[in-house]
């Protein structure tokens, strides 16, 4: 797995290449911490380039569901495959409107001003 990241727009893009499993996902979790952790209050993550996920890799954004709803930051995940979105909607995690899974930037930019308005 390879993770990028970048500020685009006053917003904190993440995007992740390759498989999230166990091995993995803690760093991914090392970058959704460190964006924490430097108030980025807008984070997209680019879904695009991942293949894979595993049940620790999912844990990474359910373990940042509670700082949603505090309201200190704004996650969502853009251009799943698939394989990869029915294993979100499996566990139901699509339906979560903290966290959108949507198709397009464009789409997670707007949801996520949307809950930012909502706050």
């Amino acid at each position: 797995m390879e993770v990028k990241t970048f500020d685009e727009n006053g917003y904190h893009i993440i995007a992740v290449y390759g498989d999230v499993d166990a091995s993995s996902s803690l760093q991914l979790d090392n970058v959704l911490q460190e964006a924490v952790d430097n108030q980025k209050q807008k984070i997209l993550v680019d879904c695009t380039h991942l293949e894979y996920i595993s049940s620790p890799g999912i844990g990474v954004f359910t373990s940042r569901l509670e700082d949603c709803e505090k309201g200190l930051i704004r996650i969502a995940l853009y251009g799943m495959n698939e394989n990869t979105l029915k294993v979100f909607k499996i566990l139901g995690l699509d339906q979560l409107e903290l966290m959108p899974i949507v198709d397009t930037k464009e789409e997670a930019k707007s949801r996520i001003n949307d809950l930012q308005e909502d706050r």
